[in-house]
């Protein structure tokens, strides 16, 4: 367990560089794995996922040179190897999953360990990547540890329309397609900003692919894929994380941001809470409208209802973002509903807030209302495992004046490379405690 202790009530102020999506830099390292071709990537984090994953290729035989000073990674999957009955994936990681459609296309066979779930965000179930492996000719076995995958020869194009906007399932389709024998189409697929640039990607290394950022997604396979160089965007999570905190803390900080244009409803949802986002010269910084230099929600003109922030798949307000809202819901003057619509488990870390004596009310495992404004005092919380409810409790914690620890916030570490030295150079006093 790894416990951060926040000495809070210093306003952030500075420019941060944010790291790349781990949204995005995990799927595209499991398309690597499709080429046998040397491929570097710029911009990589040191996260713990990453770690894992680069872990898992050398096992197999991958050459990989990763230098995380520099961000660079040099990956050739030449003479990878695979062999179910042995090689296993690594556990506790929901991206495990995508590594799936380069062992069936390059091997004919993988396997999934049981425990591939991620965060504890409610029911996470495997069944629609698992029928995308069958509609693509995978075989699939059920173990008592697992699921084993096999196929016969090339994978099989398909036309595929998923139950829901699923980002992952979306990748693993373009995975299995981008190799398989003639044209798949993708009906109700995910756009995130994140799958768009693991698309881009895939394009990089030659995959034929159309629609890109739309929700039909059309893919021609080709005999194989080449290599290439690419470089990541920043991760709008944490461009948006950044802003959020120097916000609540009445700060001021800059934050590097070159998509603007992904930022309109984030910019709205910021408003909803007397938040003014400003974009200029490739930066972002957040501003508080209100002259006392307050949080304060802004009233609907429906008077008998209560002013939101719903969340679901892109193009909403992605529901990753919703913890860093509560955040500041609880510091703003003001009542603010927040719809999770997408998981049944997200959202059920209420009585944590409690501890530094905010009023949040959990209307059913999709739904919590906060009541902001309230003193607040420090306290000691524990997170979920959530990577950023456990930023969301950090971004409470730090604006209290006085010293608060944040138990098993280790989630932080999946997602953020160096985030309490990135805040501290902020002006926030943050430090990792290990063990209990």
């Amino acid at each position: 367990m790894s416990n951060l202790i926040v000495h809070g009530g210093n306003p952030l102020k500075g420019r941060i560089i944010p790291s790349a999506n781990k949204n995005a830099v995990l799927p595209i390292l499991c398309a690597t794995l499709l080429s046998a071709e040397p491929i570097r990537l710029h911009g990589v984090p040191e996260i713990t996922d990453v770690k894992k994953i680069l872990e898992v290729f050398r096992k197999l035989g991958s050459q990989v040179a990763m230098d995380f000073k520099t961000g660079v990674l040099d990956l050739h999957h030449r003479d990878t190897h695979f062999d179910a009955a042995v090689d296993r994936l690594p556990e506790e990681m929901r991206s495990s999953i995508m590594l799936v459609p380069g062992l069936m296309a390059r091997f004919g066979a993988a396997r999934v360990e049981d425990d591939v779930k991620g965060c504890t965000l409610g029911a996470r179930e495997i069944d629609p990547h698992v029928e995308v492996f069958e509609r693509f000719g995978g075989r699939v076995e059920r173990l008592p540890d697992g699921l084993s995958l096999h196929v016969d020869g090339k994978l099989r194009a398909n036309d595929h329309w998923t139950d829901y906007a699923s980002v992952t399932t979306t990748e693993n389709f373009v995975l299995c397609a981008a190799l398989a024998d003639g044209t798949s189409t993708l009906m109700n697929a995910a756009s995130e900003p994140h799958v768009q640039e693991f698309c881009q990607f895939m394009q990089l290394l030659g995959a034929r692919l159309e629609g890109l950022g739309t929700s039909r997604l059309t893919i021609h396979g080709v005999e194989r894929l080449g290599g290439g160089e690419f470089t990541f965007a920043e991760d709008f999570h944490e461009i948006v994380t950044f802003l959020a905190l120097g916000a609540i803390t009445g700060g001021d900080v800059q934050v590097k941001n070159s998509h603007p244009e992904q930022f309109p409803l984030i910019d709205r949802t910021f408003a909803k809470f007397g938040v003014q986002i400003h974009h200029e010269n490739g930066w972002s910084r957040a501003s508080i409208v209100s002259p006392d230099g307050r949080l304060k929600v802004k009233e609907p003109f429906t008077r008998n209802i209560l002013q939101k922030v719903e969340a679901a798949p892109w193009p909403y307000l992605p529901v990753d973002l919703l913890p860093i809202f509560v955040a500041l819901g609880v510091k703003a003057e003001g009542s603010m509903m927040f719809w999770n619509k997408v998981y049944d488990g997200a959202m059920g870390w209420t009585s944590e807030l409690s501890k530094f004596g905010a009023h949040a009310f959990l209307s059913d495992p999709h739904r919590m209302v906060t009541f902001g404004g309230k003193t607040l005092s420090p306290a000691e919380v524990e997170s979920p495992y959530i990577i950023r409810v456990a930023i969301a409790l950090l971004m409470v914690a730090a604006s209290i004046p006085g010293r608060s620890i944040i138990r098993n916030a280790t989630p932080i570490r999946r997602a953020h490379p160096h985030f309490a030295e990135n805040i501290g150079k902020l002006g926030v006093r943050v430090e990792w405690v290990e063990g209990d």
